[in-house]
């Protein structure tokens, strides 16, 4: 398998060169030469077949060799979840969801919310190096932490979602997430939603779901809430 670099906004042209960080790296670490084969992606649906052309530690110049244009599924996956205190847990959402396939991730700050700041740079980094081990070509919209009543307010209650633990009826997201194209669901912090943010979700014509009968973490809640809607999509 040729080593994979991200290549954001590439488009066009029949050579690229890596940034100095990632030529030194290729040059020095992985030690590739003139000729050798390597892979690019944009992030956008493109993945490139490339060869060295020029093995500078500074200035690692590509020739591309092959394009392909990978499509979007027909169906997108939108998951917001309230962050965890220990920043290592949604590391690990970033990643695994990012694996499985995940189009937007939202954070969203909650009543009970233990993270009430978040910064996006090393998240959005841990999903780019997961699109890379993956072998996937798009890269899913992390967006930045809003308020929990601004945020639902932006959504279309006809595609989002609320799990939540209080009483009350829920249907289980595996029996509507493949209604429609575009899904959305919410996920609280620990603790849950209060019974305040629930009534705005369910006022607003969001519909409350269960992903199962175990109390989920709050991580585990959405990376499960993501493979559900693909499982859905695949049964459907």
């Amino acid at each position: 398998m040729p080593h994979t670099f991200f290549a954001p906004g590439l488009s066009g042209g029949n050579t690229y060169t890596l940034p100095e960080d990632e030529s030194k790296h290729a040059v020095r670490v992985l030690r590739l030469r003139e000729g050798d084969a390597v892979e690019l992606i944009d992030g956008a649906g493109s993945i490139y077949q490339a060869e060295v052309a020029e093995a500078e530690a500074k200035r690692c110049q590509l020739r591309i060799v092959q394009q392909q244009q990978v499509p979007r599924r027909a169906y997108q996956v939108h998951v917001a979840v309230a962050p965890t205190k220990n920043l290592d847990r949604m590391e690990w959402l970033v990643e695994k969801a990012t694996e499985v396939g995940i189009d937007r991730l939202s954070f969203m700050r909650c009543a009970r919310s233990e993270r009430r700041e978040l910064k996006l740079e090393r998240l959005e980094r841990i999903a780019v190096s997961a699109l890379k081990q993956s072998g996937q070509a798009w890269l899913p919209q992390l967006d930045e932490l809003t308020d929990f009543a601004t945020f639902v307010h932006s959504l279309d209650p006809a595609t989002t979602f609320i799990a939540h633990l209080a009483e009350g009826e829920r249907i289980s997201l595996a029996q509507v997430a493949a209604a429609g194209n575009r899904c959305c669901i919410l996920i609280g912090p620990e603790g849950d939603f209060t019974p305040e943010e629930i009534e705005l979700a369910l006022g607003r014509g969001i519909r409350p779901v269960t992903l199962g009968h175990t109390r989920l973490r709050t991580e585990t809640a959405a990376l499960a809430a993501c493979h559900t809607v693909h499982v859905a999509h695949e049964l459907a």
